[in-house]
């Protein structure tokens, strides 16, 4: 039974490469002295005065680090093969090798000393994509594997068989397994052309975007829920999510699909891929602590911003550059061509982006009507401003003291007592319908409804915190109110703040018991939450007298924490105390206005109202927006989004931070990007905040930046092959590892570059490769030679990652829910969630049909991992992860075995393959074929028939979830 249910565990010796020639210096040992040594070993004070970076003190002098032609004699070589340096992590097999082999062929030294940073032009990913020759006819990718093959005395190992292919071919482009009888068709597909046609097939399905998806979203680092201590949901994000799944299926230029991450909002407005690809900037983690319960003028709010910012940086630029500027947050990189400055420069790009809920129309019709609008109400604000500065600087003193008052009437007035409010429960959406009404306790004829404003120092809010942005106000005698008396509808239209000017509405005497205040937009506490405030609500009859004092109050929800906020606190006659009322000092203020101005800008400012008026109404006639993504975004004006700055849109200014001391300002450094690309980075000039990031996006995509399109090229050739020619994806300085076949990745990103950036077309041109159609037998020669396969005479056997494995269960199962887009499923019950949510995997009902769909839809947390897909090297959503882990350890087994997951499944896989065949032999063939694309042999057919007769077809469901072949792909 062992043989079923343990998986297979994969041994990774590590062994040297033979070569006919010893390593080269400068290509191959002074990089890996970098990268392992240099952090130590380098620079004016070198520990232990030990410096591998000169010459002078590795080979020379009567007592030198290095013997040439002899490593037992050498010290470093001693440290080395000891495993005591470098102390914390050990050279592999293969760095040891190559270090070796450098010291027995003579320990040649090339540029010295070693540069740690040096100029661009000397490290290979700066320097130009150079295309080289193929021979005509012969496939670029096997042009370059066989020549470094025959190079290193290793013999490539023969095709894989079709049906060992067809699985391949699924699990890559799909992420699932094939379906029987498809497997069938291709193994009897003699056509000539079958195999690109396979290929095409799968690169045609809408299950590619969401594989593909995947594997994108782990390098941006995307979750839904914020990290920190206070782990949040982001209910919006999943719009992101599915903006990549579509750029994938459709094949979008890849210039294009980097655009739009970067400035989409700027190069491509009114679209709906313009907007939600802008969720690649608020991806990561985010600390809602420091950025909503403190302001940036404390050191910690300051802190948190800059880390923000950080995030900013360190994800644009390793994603598409595959490079590590976050370095140099602190000093200038000390291992490439990054200097402080520079990376401030790109922190500048960035200095006025928040995260934030925004609004938007998947009409693209109306998304320019919005904008069109606001760009005019805009225009008219301006003009109504400037006559309004104008009418300032004649009036002087007595317009600026009107003002002064107006000010002054915003604020309370004397001590504010603690019970000043009743407070709604917390809403996500703004469109949420609150109601809080009083119970006079009997019919009143009411003459008046006083509405007094809350104030609160939260978030700045200050006066007028919580007033709802639309409401009505309703009476009635029935409690219900189920035919009700509105008395007053401002539900059309926003409403100003009115700060702490009361808001009174006339009821003309009518006679009611009860008095409601529904609001049907909520004001913003946060850029991410929305609420409904009053400090008391005054109910009056024409004598003057208050009926409502002390009146029980009722409402939709509310927060009730006394005794700040309760209910009660409606009724209770405290109310923060204000000056004249705003109303008669705007009064005031537009007679002033209107005596400093002439009769024609009078005229002119009259028309700037009106327009402003009649632009009001036509945004409101446009239809609600329809969608709403979490992104990172800028306060524009506009009203239908707000983030967390102060400045609504302009750019912080940013400061070069010694040792990233925020304490300690620098120079002001402006937008800009790196030196070493040979591209400039070109600014317009009176660039706008948008306009930075549009510039960053052009430079990053610029045809003769090198980086971008080795970067990608890359990262899908480590997903068809285990790791890619260089095998650290998101770092291609020298603390990262030297291509494999450098003039194999040139030619690949050349024909990427040329071709529209056609990622489907990237696949298929590595795909029809002899180099990926190797079987994945081993070779006991070649195993000496190159252990680790990183030359390709064999395809790497692959463990499937995590999602691939639940995914897969499901669809063997016959229950998997391919349903595409739109929010994601919970498999957890959040427990707390107003404070720090609480995210319980355990009380989640895995027999739930709803979180029945592929994984790429799961709601992802960054604080607790979802434990089976977690013990199967689920990717951490708080890191850029560039390559899963692999590993196989008993917990995996055991998930496969116990988890309520697999429990369930395994259940409706029995049901599935109860009506394939009459007998339990058949019935069993079945479901062994669905879940390896192969019949069982007669040995694992009588055994197999053996246990379900024993211990029922369920339970030997269960077991064939459990074989190695099931999780593994050869």
């Amino acid at each position: 039974m062992g043989r079923f249910v343990a998986l297979a565990i994969v041994v990774l010796a590590s062994a040297g490469d033979a070569s006919a020639a010893p390593p080269d210096f400068d290509r191959d040992v002074a990089p890996l002295l970098v990268r392992r040594c240099g952090g130590c070993h380098s620079g004016p004070s070198p520990k232990g005065e030990f410096d591998l970076m000169r010459k002078a003190n590795v080979l020379k002098g009567d007592d030198p680090v290095v013997v040439p032609g002899k490593p037992s004699a050498s010290l470093l070589w001693i440290r080395v093969e000891a495993d005591e340096m470098p102390p914390k992590k050990p050279l592999s097999g293969e760095e040891k090798a190559v270090l070796k082999g450098w010291i027995e062929g003579g320990a040649k030294w090339g540029t010295d000393p070693i540069t740690t940073r040096g100029d661009a032009g000397d490290w290979w990913s700066f320097r130009p994509i150079r295309k080289p020759d193929v021979p005509a006819g012969v496939h670029p990718v096997d042009h370059f594997v066989n020549r470094e093959l025959k190079s290193r005395g290793l013999t490539p190992v023969a095709l894989a068989d079709r049906r060992t292919l067809v699985r391949r071919l699924y699990f890559d482009l799909t992420g699932l397994p094939p379906p029987p009888e498809r497997v069938d068709a291709f193994a009897a597909d003699d056509r000539p052309d079958a195999y690109d046609r396979l290929i095409d097939e799968l690169l045609a399905s809408p299950r590619y975007g969401e594989r593909w998806a995947r594997h994108w979203l782990d390098v941006v680092h995307y979750g839904e829920t914020h990290g920190y201590d206070k782990d949040k949901p982001r209910p919006n994000a999943w719009p992101y999510r599915d903006y990549v799944i579509r750029s994938f299926n459709a094949d979008k230029p890849y210039a294009r699909f980097v655009r739009e991450q970067v400035a989409g909002d700027r190069l491509f407005p009114d679209t709906v891929d313009g907007i939600e690809a802008l969720g690649f900037l608020a991806a990561g983690p985010w600390d809602f602590i420091g950025h909503e319960e403190l302001p940036e003028s404390k050191i910690d709010g300051r802190v948190a911003r800059h880390l923000d910012r950080d995030d900013f940086v360190a994800t644009t630029v390793s994603t598409f550059l595959s490079l590590t500027a976050h370095c140099a947050q602190c000093h200038d990189h000390k291992f490439d061509p990054i200097s402080q400055a520079e990376y401030y420069g790109l922190q500048a790009i960035f200095a006025a982006i928040d995260r934030t809920n925004r609004d938007y129309d998947a009409d693209p019709a109306v998304a320019r009507a919005r904008t069109e609008l606001g760009r005019k109400r805009m225009e008219a604000e301006s003009n109504l401003k400037r006559l309004d500065d104008l009418a300032r600087t004649r009036a002087g003193n007595d317009l600026i003291e009107i003002e002064r008052q107006i000010r002054d009437a915003q604020k309370p007035k004397g001590p504010v007592k603690p019970e000043y409010g009743y407070h709604s429960a917390l809403s996500d959406r703004p469109d949420a319908v609150k109601w809080v009404q009083v119970d006079l306790g009997r019919p009143v004829a009411i003459d008046r409804i006083v509405l007094r404003p809350c104030t609160d120092d939260f978030n700045g809010i200050g006066a007028g915190f919580g007033f709802p942005v639309r409401f009505k106000v309703e009476v009635e005698d029935d409690a219900g109110f189920h035919k009700p008396v509105v008395i007053a509808d401002h539900t059309d239209a926003d409403r100003p703040n009115p700060g702490m000017s009361p808001v009174t509405v006339r009821a003309e005497g009518r006679t009611a018991r009860f008095v409601r205040v529904t609001a049907s937009k909520l004001a913003p506490r946060l850029p991410t939450d929305f609420i409904f405030a009053l400090a008391e609500l005054e109910v009056w009859d024409r004598a003057g007298k208050i009926h409502s004092l002390g009146a029980s109050v009722s409402s939709h929800d509310s927060i009730e924490a006394p005794v700040r906020w309760r209910r009660l606190n409606l009724t209770d006659g405290h109310y923060p105390p204000v000056s004249e009322p705003a109303e008669s000092l705007n009064s005031k203020r537009e007679a002033l206005v209107a005596r400093s101005l002439t009769g024609g800008e009078n005229a002119e400012r009259a028309r700037a109202v009106a327009t402003l008026a009649k632009l009001r109404k036509e945004i409101e006639s446009l239809p609600k927006p329809s969608g709403r993504a979490y992104v990172g975004a800028v306060h524009t004006g506009s009203g239908n989004f707000l983030g967390t700055g102060s400045k609504g849109g302009t750019p912080r200014s940013i400061r070069l931070l010694p040792r990233g001391d925020v304490t300690k300002p620098g120079a002001e450094i402006g937008p800009g990007a790196l030196a070493a690309i040979p591209v400039k980075y070109e600014l317009p000039p009176n660039a706008s905040e948008a306009d930075r990031r549009a510039a960053l996006a052009k430079w990053i995509t610029h045809p003769e930046n090198p980086l971008v399109w080795r970067s990608l090229v890359n990262r899908v050739w480590s997903y068809h092959f285990g790791r890619g020619l260089v095998d650290t994806p998101n770092d291609f300085g020298r603390m990262g590892q030297l291509p494999t076949h450098p003039e194999l990745l040139d030619v690949l990103a050349a024909e990427f570059r040329v071709g529209n950036g056609s990622i489907k077309s990237l696949h298929k041109r590595i795909m029809t490769s002899d180099a990926y159609r190797r079987s994945a037998a081993s070779n006991p020669a070649n195993e000496k030679i190159d252990t680790e396969n990183r030359f390709l005479w064999r395809q790497t056997r692959r463990k499937l990652e995590a999602e691939a494995v639940r995914d897969s269960i499901f669809f063997v199962a016959g229950a998997l829910d391919l349903t595409m887009g739109g929010p994601s499923f919970r498999d957890f019950v959040i427990e707390k969630p107003e404070h720090s949510p609480h995210y319980q995997y355990h009380l989640h009902d895995a027999r739930d049909p709803k979180s029945h769909r592929r994984s790429v839809y799961r709601f992802v947390v960054r604080s607790k991992p979802q434990p089976f897909l977690a013990a199967f090297d689920c990717a951490d959503p708080s890191q850029s992860v560039d390559k899963r882990n692999q590993t196989v350890t008993p917990q995996q087994a055991l998930s496969l075995l116990n988890n309520p997951l697999t429990l369930v499944m395994a259940e409706a896989f029995a049901k599935r393959v109860e009506s394939t065949a009459p007998d339990r032999a058949g019935r069993v063939a079945a479901a062994f074929r669905l879940a390896t694309a192969r019949a069982p042999t007669k040995a694992e057919a009588e055994w197999l028939v053996q246990h379900a007769e024993e211990f029922g077809l369920a339970s030997t469901c269960r077991l064939i979830l459990n074989l190695n072949e099931f999780t593994f792909v050869d």
